[in-house]
Parts: C-alpha cells; sequence; structure tokens
C-alpha cells in the first residue's frame, strides 16, 4: 500500500510513502491513502510505533483534511457543513463513511453531511481510495473517504490499564476553541471507553471584514466497548450523540438552529471453516431544525421560517473474507433503509405548514464479491457488486394559510406514482504493475452508480432546498430521474526512491445520466407560464430548475510529488486539474474546482519542523451557463506551521493560516443569502482571513 501521511503541524502538503513507512500503520490495500491526524492509542496491539504527526487546525471541519490530496476539494457551505469534492463529483457519488458505516443526513439542504459528524478532537485518521472506491464500500462514483475515530485497543495482561488521547485546538480567525478526545480501561479481553468532544467558534474574520452570522456549537459524547470472547471472535458495541447548536450557514436560506443526532451500532468478528466473518448492523436518528431569523436580520412575519427535518437509518452488513489463489476473496450483503420528513412552518402563524419531501423511504440491498492478489507479476483488484433499489413518498401535508399555487402542485404529486425500484451493477477492475523496486505502473476500470435522493427525487415544491449546491436557485425534483452510470479510465504510476517521490494520475469519466438542475421550463424561459413557475415566483424566483438526467464527461489530472533537498530539508506538492463538460449541450459542469497546486518546503529535526507552505489557485471560468454559476479569478495563499514534540506523550503544534491576510472567495463556496452577513447578498461568501491556531495533544 502506497501511502499519504499527513503532517499537519508541520504543514506537509503530501509525504511520501518513501519517507513515512516507519511511522505508517500497517497497510491494507495498495489502493488506499491514508492522512494520520493523530497518533494511535500506545494500547494498540497491532501497531507498535505511536504516531504524533498532527494535521493542520485551520477549521473545524474534517472535510478540508481529504480535501489536500490530489484531485480532491472543500466544498465549503458553513464552518461544519463542509463536502468532499473528488475529481469533479461530490455529495453522495463520494462513498463517505464514519468508521466504516455509511451516514445518512437528515436536512434537504445537506446542512450536515458525513464528515460533519467528525470533529478534528475524536478523529485519529482519514483514509481515502484513491479513484474509484472498492464494490465493498457501497455503491458510489467516485473515491471512498472512511473517517476513523480514536478508540483504544486491548491491553497485555488481565489488570485494567487507564489510557487516554486528548486533544485541544484554539484558532484566532473564528475564537473557536474545541477539546475532546477518548479515554477507557482496557484489559487483554476487554476495553471500555468514552469519548466526548465540545467546539465553541464565533464569528469568522476575512479581510472583508467580520461575517456576521457564522458562528458554530457542537457536542459529541459516546461510549464504546469491545469484549475478545474467543481467541477468535470479538464483539463491539459503540454509540455516539451529538449535539449541534446554533451555527451559521449564509450560503443556505437558514441557519441551523439545532441537530441533535444519535448513532449506535455492533458488530461481531469470528472465524468459521477457515473464513474470517465480520456482522454489523446499525441506527443512526437526526432530528434537525433550521430558522431564517436567529442569526441573521428577521424577515417580515410572513416571510420568516423554521424547518424541522428529521432521517432514520437502519442498516446491516455481512462481510466474509478467505484466502483464494494466493489472494483474499471477500463476499458481502448488505442492506440500508432511510425514512426522511421536513416541514417548513411560520413561527407566527399556526395555519402555514407544508411538507416539501414527506415521508419518503429509501431502501437499498445490495451484494458484492471482490478479489485482491497477485497474478503473475501483477497486483490485482477486481470487484462485482449488485444493488437492489427502492424509493417511495407519502402525500403533502399543507395548512391552512397555504395559497392555491402550491395545493395544485401538492394534489398532482399526491396523484402521481411515487414508487420506484431498480437495479444497478457496478464492477471495478485495477492492475499494477511493479517495473522495479522504485516503479509501479497503475490503471483502473470501472463501471459504477448512483441512484437520486430524496432532494433530487422528491422535490415537488420549488423552494432553494437543493441537497446542499448552495447556489441560490430553486429547485424542483423528478419523479422519472435514473441512476447515474460512470464508466470510468485512469492510468498513472508510482514512482518512489530514497529521495524522491512521485504520484501522477490521468483519468476521464463518462457518466450518463448525470443528475443536474436543468431549467423547468426550457420552451418559454423567462415566462412565467406554468404553475410550478408561478409557484416558484411567489418564492422569488420565476426560473426554476429542475433535478434531470443529462450527459456529462469529467477528465483531469493529478499528482503528488516531493523532494527531500538534505538531511533536514525535504519539498513537496499536490497537483489537482479537474474538467467537467456536459455532453448533451454546450456547457460546462457545475461546481468543479479549478486548477490547483500546493507547494511546502519543511526544515526538520529530531523533536520540531517547521514548514512554509503556498496555495495557487487558478482562475476558473469554465462556468455553467444553465445554473447562473459565477466565475471566479485565481488566488495565492500562504500559510506557515511548525511542531515540537514536548515528550513522548505531548505534541504542541501551531501555524498561521492565509499569513498575508489576502482577500478570496473560492470557487466552490457558497452563495451568500445572509443579508447581515456584511457582504453583497448573492455573492460567494469570503474565505478566511490571516489567524493563528494552536493544537495540544496528550497521549497516556
Amino acid at each position: 500500500m502506497t501511502k499519504i501521511l499527513f503532517a499537519g503541524v508541520s504543514a506537509l502538503a503530501l509525504t511520501s510513502a518513501a519517507f513515512a513507512n516507519e511511522a505508517a500503520p500497517a497497510p491494507q490495500s495498495r489502493w488506499v491513502d491514508v492522512i494520520t491526524v493523530t497518533g494511535q492509542s500506545p494500547v494498540s496491539l497491532d501497531q507498535d510505533t505511536v504516531l504524533i504527526d498532527l494535521a493542520p487546525a485551520t477549521a473545524p471541519d474534517a472535510a478540508g483534511l481529504a480535501a489536500r490530496l490530489p484531485g480532491a476539494a472543500l466544498i465549503d457551505n458553513g464552518a461544519l457543513s463542509g463536502q468532499v469534492q473528488y475529481r469533479g463529483l461530490y455529495g453522495s457519488r463520494v462513498a463517505v463513511r464514519l468508521d466504516g458505516q455509511a451516514f445518512h443526513s437528515g436536512g434537504p439542504n445537506l446542512m450536515d453531511p458525513p464528515l460533519h459528524y467528525a470533529p478534528a478532537p475524536m478523529l485519529e485518521r482519514l483514509e481515502v481510495t484513491r479513484g474509484p472506491s472498492p464494490v465493498s464500500q457501497g455503491p458510489s462514483l467516485s473515491a471512498g473517504v472512511n473517517a476513523v475515530f480514536k478508540h483504544l485497543g486491548y491491553a497485555q495482561g488481565e489488570t485494567p490499564e487507564l489510557h487516554a488521547d486528548l486533544t485541544a485546538i484554539v484558532r484566532s480567525v473564528d475564537e473557536s476553541t474545541a477539546v475532546g478526545g477518548v479515554a477507557g480501561l482496557a484489559t487483554a479481553r476487554q476495553r471500555f471507553e468514552v469519548l466526548a468532544s465540545t467546539e465553541r467558534g464565533e464569528d469568522l474574520d476575512t479581510p472583508y471584514g467580520t461575517l456576521v452570522g457564522t458562528e458554530h456549537a457542537r457536542d459529541v459524547y459516546g461510549f464504546g466497548y469491545g469484549a475478545r470472547l474467543t481467541e477468535t471472535t470479538e464483539l463491539t458495541a459503540d454509540f455516539r450523540w451529538q449535539e449541534g447548536g446554533f451555527t451559521g450557514n449564509p450560503p443556505f436560506p437558514m441557519d441551523i438552529r439545532f441537530m441533535d443526532t444519535s448513532s449506535s451500532r455492533v458488530g461481531l468478528n469470528t472465524e468459521l471453516g477457515g473464513w474470517s466473518l465480520s456482522f454489523k448492523a446499525g441506527h443512526a436518528r437526526v432530528d434537525h431544525a433550521m430558522n431564517n431569523y436567529d442569526l441573521r436580520p428577521s424577515p417580515a412575519p410572513m416571510q420568516m421560517r423554521e424547518t424541522f427535518a428529521s432521517s432514520e437509518t437502519v442498516s446491516f452488513g455481512l462481510d466474509a473474507e478467505h484466502a483464494f489463489q494466493g489472494g483474499v476473496i471477500r463476499l458481502g450483503l448488505d442492506r440500508a433503509n432511510v425514512r426522511h420528513d421536513t416541514t417548513v412552518t411560520n413561527p407566527m402563524n399556526a395555519d402555514f405548514f407544508v411538507t416539501p419531501f414527506p415521508d419518503v423511504e429509501l431502501g437499498r440491498t445490495g451484494v458484492y464479491a471482490e478479489w485482491e492478489g497477485p497474478l503473475s507479476a501483477y497486483e490485482v483488484y477486481a470487484g462485482l457488486r449488485v444493488d437492489a433499489h427502492d424509493a417511495d413518498a407519502g402525500t403533502p401535508r399543507l395548512g391552512a394559510a397555504l395559497p392555491a399555487g402550491p395545493r395544485m402542485l401538492a394534489m398532482a404529486f399526491a396523484h402521481a406514482d411515487r414508487s420506484w425500484d431498480d437495479v444497478t451493477v457496478d464492477g471495478l477492475l485495477r492492475i499494477a504493475r511493479p517495473v522495479s523496486d522504485a516503479l509501479t505502473l497503475r490503471g483502473a476500470l470501472a463501471r459504477k452508480s448512483r441512484v437520486g435522493g430524496q432532494v433530487e427525487r422528491y422535490g415537488w415544491l420549488p423552494i432553494t432546498a437543493s441537497g446542499g449546491l448552495a447556489d441560490g436557485n430553486t429547485y424542483v425534483g423528478s419523479l422519472d430521474l435514473k441512476p447515474e452510470v460512470a464508466t470510468s479510465l485512469e492510468a498513472g504510476f508510482d514512482l518512489e526512491t530514497p529521495r524522491a517521490y512521485l504520484r501522477p494520475t490521468a483519468y476521464v469519466s463518462w457518466i450518463e445520466d448525470y443528475i443536474q438542475g436543468v431549467p423547468a421550463e426550457p420552451d418559454t424561459p423567462g415566462v412565467v407560464d406554468t404553475p410550478l413557475e408561478m409557484v416558484s415566483a411567489m418564492n422569488g424566483d420565476p426560473t426554476p430548475l429542475r433535478f434531470s438526467n443529462v450527459d456529462a464527461r469529467l477528465y483531469g489530472f493529478d499528482a503528488d510529488f516531493g523532494l527531500r533537498l538534505s538531511q533536514n530539508w525535504r519539498a513537496d506538492g499536490v497537483l489537482t486539474i479537474v474538467r467537467g463538460e456536459r455532453e448533451d449541450v454546450d456547457d460546462d459542469l457545475y461546481r468543479i474546482t479549478p486548477a490547483t497546486l500546493r507547494l511546502s518546503a519543511t526544515y526538520e529535526q529530531k523533536v520540531w519542523s517547521a514548514s512554509l507552505e503556498t496555495l495557487m489557485v487558478a482562475e476558473q471560468d469554465k462556468v455553467s451557463t444553465e445554473n447562473s454559476e459565477q466565475a471566479t479569478p485565481g488566488r495565492v495563499l500562504v500559510n506557515a506551521y511548525g511542531r515540537w514534540d514536548v515528550s513522548e506523550r505531548v505534541s504542541l503544534s501551531a501555524g498561521i493560516e492565509n499569513l498575508l491576510d489576502q482577500p478570496y472567495r473560492d470557487h466552490l463556496g457558497g452563495y451568500n443569502r445572509n443579508a447581515g452577513l456584511g457582504v453583497p447578498m448573492g455573492e460567494r461568501v469570503p474565505g478566511a482571513g490571516a489567524g493563528v491556531w494552536m493544537r495540544l495533544n496528550t497521549r497516556f
């Protein structure tokens, strides 16, 4: 497995396995990159070396860590609402998991994407699959991202041992603090851990001024238990509760009032007849409230809105692994059932309420088979997956204050066939050919699929709920959406010597039936002559977009590279270039990251290091006309970081982000919807200004 260690405090753009093998965790697969955020617990039996490198603590959102990888970027919709974009794909097109468990967001605007539930003080590492994700990670079009939380391992003897891994972070640019970690007792046969994290942040400072209404708050706590029932059988149980408080989301029409989430999982790992068996079952519940008046100027009473959204996910999976033909074969079965419901209200009028996504139920049952191992002179991964999908929705509920227009649309939706089912087939083939000890050629061919979610399929009412697009447009769903199907091809090589590394990849992906917003009434654009346009015009947008199937192509090039200049000096870099185009019409794909180059120079001593990092982002003028997307200029940002290993158990890191206080607006940032923010409505939300951060980690 080729690894990347993110020496965060020394601000390594990407560190090669050639320089980090001694500290890296045990490999799982050649195809997985590991971003190490904190060290593993010293009580872990399968890891001898404690990793003490820390990632740059420049944001409370874990999505920003994955965004430092080649091909990746951050969609910044708020302090706790970031999404990972990988090679131009985002949302559920990227297979994001928490400790291996898929997590479904609660709100229709994706204020809580999966990494929302991975606070930095509780995070051990991120595992990112370069290119299409393995079929065992579920259906998706792009990479797999797994956020691995801190856990305590078993001890050596029967005497209980107390251990902890704790982290504290402060950041000046938003006056934020974050404290948390894991602590517990362990013996050779049992372990019990408690985990907790608390975070608070004020309004964000930018070169344009302070963004009013961008504060954030999040508390997480829970426990974990493990028992070795026999030498080959282990039982595990984990529970987490998260309470999100007032959090500003200026790219959305509302801000978070609360986000209460519970998640639990049990697992059983054993061996039977030469097979390694793993069973897991999980449950998650999200209760979410948002409004447009607590963290922004209150509108007129008739325009005040408070929305309540909920989701509940029940899942289980059975995986089996066995040595086969010199490698490993894996077989699996998994099921997930997700229920969503959303109610929009006016707190000043009890008769105003409407359910734009009423009692939506999404189900999926999948089976897969994959094999990984040597084949002649090659290293091969081959996987096949089949999923049966089903979906349905209830009938809308409307209060007496709703006018005739929404009632007409609700009646049409209620009489339509809302049930849907389909079968998708995914396949992935990866081949690597070691040419020498230093050079490995690699390539991949994939057919991956994704089905539309609740907003894309069941949004009958034209509102600004967009599944996280945060572009200010009004959207409506389509009941007849087909699954997206991506055919992807990539090729590259890994070159690693004692002094240098280079890992470039070129790729192309053709996506049939790509789901994107297009003009809802293309025959008469701008003419309000249908009930849908009339209702949308009442909400301030006479030209709504409808989620529809189009044909698209994504292609690009990414790489990470580095050079050992001397015993103490090292240079590292990450390059990302991606283009997205519509193939059915002459238009560019929406919200594609511009070309990005990250370079860093690092000076290292035995117990301390310091880095200077430059981030260069090109102009992005390849924008979607149909989605009214605005171009963005290029920028250059400078960051500085340092690390001091105080002792074997204590490390301190610090840095300055945006050292020169450069004003900028990220192309993937959302468009402002908060009139009190301090920047014009409809413009992209600015990025953070100059600020100092510090991070302290201790383990015992």
